[in-house]
């Protein structure tokens, strides 16, 4: 059986408690050090050179950055960075600022199914060694404009924390019908595939 790491080998360059969240319930020791990038550039270069990029490589362009921005301040460390996309269709949404823009955001993808691409990369030495890309379909119900604003009221804040305006492992799933793929996916970390590489490279134990 492998020998854990110590707790500084692994790196989040995330701020996402939900990832935190998810990794240390699994038992993976790790520290946190948020990337400093700027998202809404990088969404928009990728844009502006293909309108009709396809969201999973979106995802994954920002964990890549997420990941080599940390990795290329800490030696010697594994980082993990990671990003997640909605498409609904050919748009793609992004975490709301606001109360009004997630009001807005639900009532866009009310009784439609949208997709969320969860991607996540290892870097090491500044550069990616392993990275992946997970997918789930989730259709919502066709809720009421009360239901709405319920649901606003009751989860505050925290509305504008995730992609799509809802945690799954909260309120939010009272927004759905219908959830296909990788629960983890939702959450913002393919966790299964993350612990799998996690054991093949010997880090934690097998």
């Amino acid at each position: 059986m492998s020998a854990t790491v110590s707790v500084h080998e692994i790196v989040l360059a995330s701020g996402s408690r939900a990832r935190r969240e998810l990794l240390a319930a699994a038992g993976v020791p790790f520290t946190v050090q948020a990337a400093d990038v700027d998202e809404p550039a990088i969404r928009a270069r990728m844009h502006k050179s293909d309108p009709g990029v396809d969201p999973k490589k979106v995802a994954a362009v920002l964990a890549a950055a997420k990941a080599e921005d940390v990795s290329g301040k800490i030696a010697g460390s594994l980082i993990i960075g990671a990003d997640q996309v909605l498409a609904l269709g050919d748009e793609l949404l992004s975490k709301a600022p606001n109360t009004e823009a997630a009001r807005a955001a639900l009532r866009k993808l009310r009784g439609r199914t949208h997709e969320l691409h969860s991607a996540v990369a290892f870097a090491e030495k500044g550069k990616v060694t392993w990275a992946h890309v997970a997918t789930a379909r989730l259709t919502m119900r066709d809720f009421s404009d009360a239901f709405i604003e319920d649901y606003l009221t009751r989860a505050g804040d925290r509305v504008s924390q995730t992609v799509g305006a809802y945690e799954l492992e909260g309120l939010g799933v009272q927004l759905f019908d219908k959830i296909e793929g990788d629960y983890f996916a939702v959450l913002g970390l393919p966790l299964l595939p993350v612990l799998a590489e996690l054991r093949a490279r010997g880090i934690i134990a097998t």
